[in-house]
């Protein structure tokens, strides 16, 4: 089965921190890149953070120097440590994979979502 299962979102209060994982089972093969969007309802999927199989990362402005980007390539699993969370922060967080299929093809495989909500 080819999938991304997510773990780690929950409620927190703001300044707090939380963990996400994110684990491919299936599509463990020419994974190029491997990251993390997220959505709140009415707007569109959002970059947060990537990270390519040779550890190079990319953020969003608006997560630069609180989030961080880490993977396990052999476990085939990509993190991300949300640290000083603000409530603009809530959102349901996707886990994505991008698939290398031929030198001109690519196939992107994206989670259910885990939420995160940040709130006193």
């Amino acid at each position: 089965q080819e999938q991304l299962v997510e773990s780690g979102g929950d409620l927190v209060q703001p300044g707090g921190s939380l963990r996400l994982a994110c684990t491919a089972s299936g599509i463990n093969f020419n994974v190029e890149s491997m990251g993390w969007y997220r959505q709140t309802p009415g707007s569109q999927r959002e970059l947060v953070a990537t990270i390519t199989s040779g550890g190079n990362t990319n953020y969003a402005d608006s997560v630069k120097g609180r989030f961080t980007i880490s993977r396990d390539n052999a476990k085939h699993t990509v993190f991300l440590q949300m640290d000083s969370l603000k409530p603009q922060d809530t959102a349901v967080y996707y886990c994505n994979a991008v698939r290398r299929i031929s030198t001109v093809t690519t196939l992107t495989y994206w989670g259910q979502g885990t939420q995160v909500t940040v709130s006193s």
